[in-house]
């Protein structure tokens, strides 16, 4: 079984959602949202939650078209992954995030926040929802010989 912990992003050019997660539980939650559009910011505050959460893996949401085409923020999202992996020498996985934005607006919406106050709470529900698709459909590793009691 994997263990550990996992952090990922919404990424956004104005504001990051962030949630964490961890293998054991197979359970996302939301975290927080990073508003700051300056890289200085925005890595600052990441290395804050790496060291606090220490996570093993770190998960970014690609941004595609409904028909699953790149645009210019698949570029955007792809090269702040690999400033991820390059600045704390941590696996980075890309996952699919279409309509997750959507869906946490609703789901907010729902539970009565709308407006200005769904500001940044949407995108720490849409990093939640990329990470609980990536722990729902990760590869199931053999547990090895020393796993077993």
């Amino acid at each position: 079984m994997r263990r550990g912990t996992l952090l990922a992003f919404d990424f956004g050019l104005r504001r990051i959602g962030v949630a964490v997660g961890d293998w054991e539980t197979t359970l996302a939650h939301p975290l927080e949202f990073i508003d700051a559009e300056d890289n200085e910011t925005r890595f600052g505050r990441i290395a804050q939650l790496i060291a606090t959460w220490h996570p093993t893996d770190l998960v970014v949401g690609l941004p595609l078209s409904l028909d699953g085409e790149p645009h210019e923020l698949t570029r955007r999202a792809q090269r702040f992954a690999n400033q991820l992996r390059g600045r704390f020498t941590l696996p980075v996985a890309l996952r699919d995030e279409r309509l997750t934005s959507f869906d946490a607006g609703l789901r907010l919406r729902e539970a009565g926040i709308r407006g200005r106050a769904q500001k940044g709470l949407d995108d720490a529900i849409a990093a939640q929802q990329i990470l609980q698709d990536f722990l729902d459909n990760a590869p199931i590793v053999p547990l090895s010989g020393t796993d077993i009691p």
